[in-house]
């Protein structure tokens, strides 16, 4: 398993932008690639942006963030009221709130939806990714769900079995307002962690996998 190396500027940190639909999706779709990332990259620093983050779930957005990050390299956090399954709807007001991130932030790495998630929340977050940063590298992440979306990534982050159980144990820490729901169980995660795992032979049998449209050496 190689080091997940990133060229930056003589004298910068390597900057990371997380941007989620809901409260739980980026710690969901790339948690175990974040906490892997800062273990190799101690100077990191990361901007994380939830779109739909109201009552209960705003304060778990928090938690998640602090949890995954930390405070000392959580560069900039910002949770966003937008209603959660209308944002096509409300496509003016987070396109604005898409613009105000690019005035303040140019990332050397972003994390976003997988631009066919069957979501339509999702698809949009994925579409104003790429309209808003175009001269950046994406890596679209995957959500599990009923719809039965999975599609074929083509870039796997292998992890190890600690950093696996770490990213379960603050998903069912912290997102209390979703365990009722059936899918959202620790054999969920560990399930498809496994399946990319086995998919890119991951010498811990354990990998997120992400789809990558444009990569530019």
């Amino acid at each position: 398993m190689i080091n997940l190396n990133f060229s930056v500027p003589s004298g910068e940190s390597l900057n990371v932008l997380c941007l989620g639909a809901h409260s739980d999706d980026i710690e969901i779709g790339c948690g175990g690639t974040i906490l892997r990332l800062l273990e190799e990259h101690p100077e990191c620093k990361v901007h994380w942006v939830v779109f739909s983050a109201i009552g209960d779930r705003n304060a778990e957005a928090q938690r998640g963030a602090e949890s995954f990050v930390g405070s000392e390299r959580l560069e900039s956090a910002q949770f966003h009221e937008f209603r959660d399954g209308f944002m096509p709807f409300a496509g003016t007001d987070v396109k604005n709130a898409f613009e105000q991130v690019k005035q303040k932030i140019s990332p050397n790495l972003i994390f976003t939806h997988h631009s066919a998630d069957a979501h339509q929340d999702h698809r949009l977050i994925s579409e104003l990714t790429w309209n808003t940063f175009r001269n950046h590298l994406i890596l679209e992440y995957e959500i599990p769900k009923y719809d039965g979306d999975m599609g074929r990534p083509n870039v796997f982050v292998p992890l190890d079995s600690e950093l696996c159980q770490t990213k379960v144990r603050y998903l069912m820490d912290t997102f209390q307002s979703q365990r009722s729901k059936s899918w959202f169980e620790e054999s969920t995660f560990f399930s498809l962690m496994r399946l990319r795992g086995m998919e890119c032979n991951a010498p811990a049998t354990y990998a997120e996998a992400f789809y990558c449209r444009k990569l530019v050496l």
